[in-house]
């Protein structure tokens, strides 16, 4: 398997309600050598995909809230809501944060927030998030 398939598959996977940090696997790769706008790519377009599954999570699953199962607590996802609704379409920017931004992706789908605003405005976000972890790899040599 490519390493740059890794690379998109760990970042889709940090991006969904698993727990996996991607840089675990983008930054060794960095530092062997391998080519960084590929790896970039591979990461921003992963990432941005397992946000586009929370939003159809979101846009699809919402009437199940109540349920056990599901993945966000009411307290969580009230409170996501409230920000949401404050900052607007434009803290999907804010997507990549290792805490809440799960959450937003699930709340612009619950929001019925256009899919291609969302996947847009999450892109370039997580798309900022990886040009920072390889200019930040590069920087201090890790």
């Amino acid at each position: 398997m490519s390493a740059y398939l890794i690379v998109a598959l760990s970042a889709f996977l940090a991006a969904t309600l698993v727990p996996f940090y991607s840089e675990v696997i983008l930054v060794p790769l960095l530092l062997q050598g391998l080519d960084a706008v590929m790896l970039w790519t591979a990461a921003t377009a992963g990432n941005t995909m397992g946000a586009a599954v929370n939003w159809g999570l979101g846009r699809f699953l919402l009437h199940y809230q109540h349920r056990p199962w599901f993945p966000v607590t009411p307290y969580r996802l009230g409170r996501a809501q409230r920000w949401f609704q404050r900052y607007g379409v434009w803290s999907l920017l804010l997507a990549w944060l290792p805490i809440g931004g799960d959450a937003l992706t699930l709340v612009a789908g619950f929001l019925r927030v256009r899919f291609w605003i969302f996947f847009l405005l999450t892109g370039i976000g997580k798309g900022a998030r990886y040009a920072t972890v390889i200019w930040l790899t590069w920087a201090t040599g890790v």
